[in-house]
């Protein structure tokens, strides 16, 4: 299989494991809240993004892995694949006994922050329960992840994924609905999620011929401590909300932040999925020095990235409000109903995904220590913006916080993009962002007026519907106008694929 058929072959796997986990996403919250309270779907969160934070351990080096592997694997150099391999898997395993570590302390002190509400022992039960698949993705999983991924491969965890997500939700609906405690239920899911690792493990032993034994001679990845940055900045621009509500606010707060979260990551994750492969793809033409294959495929998917991130989150600004009513109908234990904070981190991810064409292209080439003081800027960023305004609009706040960090690292990646790797003009980018500027103004003030007819899930698919269409339309019609050439090749393709 070709460069592109492997693209296109990781693109549709991602994008139906993200339409998998989106809807497997919103299932299980909806349980909790309905079965535990809003409370405890706060309590779960809030441990979640705590365990979350074990992959600052991870520095980066796993970004840093990937980059390393493109050269000797486009070269079939079975030496350089197995030197990066085992410093990597030494460095992984460290990483898991930092986890132990970590787990322990998290065990012995979380519980006392939230002793009003949940008793001790139960809460410990739960970290534990929660932590084990951290535990097993760090010890054998995330190296054969990155294998796979530099080689153009990343289907196959991704399949092993969606076999998980869709076994977890079987396992934890059928438990909830027994009556099993949230302890239980949680303790499932991780035992299920150790199917990917595994999996991974056997796969790789088989298909890959690494010599293990080999010695090393010096470090075999290069920058590898100067991921440290980019992988904090990706870190805290998500535990940060969680962690900073659950210390100056409330844990029904981590729970309304959570529900509208569902939405806004997991369409985040969908757009994410369109470019698994892209990353590999652009690596690949690097370490060739493709010069004129990397611009030409930069453009389009400059232009397809900025399209559809601005078709689907103008959408998902409009219903994100009529879709938290439905969802959260019947839970009377807190006011979810938060227009300006929904339409403020909806705006967070849109700014995420439309910088996504410029961070691959700048990672892909190593660019690591290069870059590393932007990301430490975007931490600042986000921390200082989001404590600066907790106490006088908690969710706005961390919201806000996080809109500001995604603006500032945006233009970063797009003025340095422009210095240092394909030195593009900006007018480019800025007619881009004119054009997606139109297009949101375009489709709000035709939809946003549209009523939700009833409080029930058909009336959000109905409202759904009619504002999508009317979306797609202006989208097609505005790029169509200034994107001729893009746009009609992009209906060639459709059409095409269509007849097939």
């Amino acid at each position: 299989m070709d460069r592109q058929g492997k693209l296109k072959l990781n693109t549709s796997v991602a994008f139906i494991n993200q339409i998998v986990t989106l809807v497997c996403g919103f299932v299980l919250p909806r349980l909790i809240l309905s079965k535990y309270g809003s409370s405890v779907n706060g309590l779960v969160t809030s441990i979640s993004q705590f365990l979350g934070l074990i992959t600052l351990c991870e520095l980066g080096v796993g970004a840093v892995v990937q980059s390393a592997l493109y050269k000797p694997l486009a070269y079939n150099d079975r030496n350089g694949i197995s030197r990066i391999m085992i410093s990597a898997r030494k460095f992984f395993h460290k990483v898991g006994f930092i986890l132990l570590a970590y787990v322990t302390v998290l065990m012995l002190t979380y519980p006392l922050t939230v002793k009003e509400e949940f008793k001790f022992f139960s809460t410990v039960f739960l970290i534990g329960a929660i932590s084990i698949s951290f535990f097993a993705q760090y010890f054998f999983g995330i190296t054969n992840q990155l294998l796979l991924n530099s080689d153009q491969k990343a289907y196959l965890p991704l399949v092993f994924q969606i076999v998980s997500t869709v076994l977890n939700v079987i396992a934890s609906v059928v438990l909830i609905n027994l009556g099993a405690s949230i302890q239980i239920v949680k303790l499932t899911t991780s035992l299920v999620f150790l199917i990917r690792p595994i999996a991974l493990y056997i796969y790789v032993n088989r298909k890959y011929d690494i010599n293990y034994s080999l010695k090393l001679k010096g470090e075999p990845i290069a920058q590898k401590w100067n991921g440290l940055a980019q992988h904090i900045a990706s870190v805290v621009q998500g535990n940060t909300p969680t962690i900073v509500l659950t210390f100056f606010s409330t844990l029904v707060k981590v729970s309304i932040f959570n529900v509208y979260n569902l939405v806004v990551n997991g369409l985040k994750q969908i757009i994410v999925s369109l470019t698994t492969g892209v990353s590999a793809l652009f690596g690949n033409m690097l370490a060739k020095n493709e010069e004129k294959e990397i611009n030409a495929t930069f453009n389009t998917v400059e232009w397809w990235i900025h399209t559809i991130t601005t078709l689907v989150f103008t959408v998902a600004g409009v219903l994100i409000v009529p879709f938290v009513r439905v969802y959260t109908d019947g839970v009377v234990d807190a006011n979810y109903i938060q227009p300006l904070f929904g339409v403020v981190l909806v705006l967070s991810g849109a700014v995420y995904c439309l910088r996504l064409p410029y961070s691959i292209i700048v990672l892909a080439a190593g660019h690591y220590k290069q870059t590393q003081a932007s990301a430490i800027i975007e931490v600042i960023v986000t921390v200082v913006v989001a404590l600066s305004l907790v106490f006088f609009a908690d969710l706005f706040a961390v919201a806000f916080s996080l809109l500001a960090a995604m603006i500032y690292r945006t233009m970063y990646y797009v003025l340095y993009l422009k210095k240092h790797l394909l030195k593009r003009s900006l007018s480019l980018f800025i007619k881009q962002m004119l054009v997606d500027g139109v297009t949101v103004v375009l489709i709000v003030f035709a939809t946003v007026f549209i009523p939700l007819q009833s409080l029930s899930y058909f009336s959000w698919i109905v409202l759904a519907i009619e504002v999508l269409a009317i979306a797609v339309g202006i989208c097609l019609v505005v790029n169509f106008l200034l994107y001729k050439e893009n746009t009609t090749a992009f209906l060639g393709k459709f059409i095409k694929g269509k007849r097939k």
